[in-house]
């Protein structure tokens, strides 16, 4: 089985000159298809840094980083836009725009794939917000949505072009127990039907049970890939 997200000796840096850092030292990390990985670590451990290079939103820097199968190394604009489509984002400050509707917001991310839009984009966005169970909240504007819902709001936007891989970056932060819970879980049960792949970094150790893997950062290092025997005997073998 080839990895969705591969990435061999990484390093990155932060500033130039005298004021350059290192943020992240010699990252090898391999990401399968269908994979529920959960990144844990320290505050300023570089996961979230490690993230936005595995989802195309910046350019690697130095060593090799593959998302699905192209080389972000290096990588033109272009490239790492074409790339990016290809992914969904959740972050934790949901980034909706408050003046759309939950369904306005889902429909504009389908906006992005010419290659659907001459099939009924409102119909796939109420679809999808069915899925998350806002059925009752499609007209609704997002700044009139509690936290939980306006999170489903961008689980839904963020899936419902069916990609390859979903990024989530501390999902569950402003969320209570109960919320977040939910929204992990709904994550989980549409990545799973949509054979997804999730990458999220996440201090909420109440939802660590929900990956299949956890990966610890601490000071820009990789700790553990968290890969068992069991595991990497089952990938060498597909």
């Amino acid at each position: 089985m080839k990895p969705v997200i591969s990435a061999r000796h990484l390093n990155h840096y932060f500033g130039q000159g005298n004021l350059r850092k290192q943020v992240l030292f010699d990252i090898n990390l391999d990401i399968y298809p269908g994979e529920i990985v959960i990144m844990t670590g320290p505050s300023g451990s570089g996961k979230t840094t490690l993230l936005t290079l595995m989802g195309g939103l910046r350019s690697a820097q130095e060593g090799n980083m593959k998302i699905l199968n192209q080389e972000m190394c290096g990588a033109s604009k272009r490239q790492l836009t074409q790339i990016r489509r290809q992914i969904g984002y959740i972050f934790q400050a949901h980034n909706l725009m408050t003046f759309l509707t939950a369904k306005q917001n889902v429909r504009m991310s389908l906006e992005l794939h010419e290659e659907i839009l001459d099939e009924d984009l409102d119909a796939k966005a109420s679809a999808i917000l069915e899925q998350v169970g806002l059925e009752d909240r499609v007209n609704y504007y997002a700044e009139n949505l509690s936290g939980g819902q306006r999170q489903r709001v961008a689980i839904a936007r963020a899936l419902v072009s069916h990609p390859k891989i979903v990024l989530a970056d501390e999902p569950t932060a402003a969320l209570d127990k109960k919320s977040g819970r939910d929204v992990v879980e709904l994550m989980h049960k549409l990545a799973k039907e949509q054979s997804c792949t999730i990458l999220m970094v996440t201090h909420d150790n109440r939802i660590l049970d929900i990956g299949d893997r956890i990966v610890y950062m601490e000071d820009g290092h990789l700790k553990s890939d968290g890969l068992d025997a069991e595991f990497s005997t089952k990938i060498s073998s597909s």
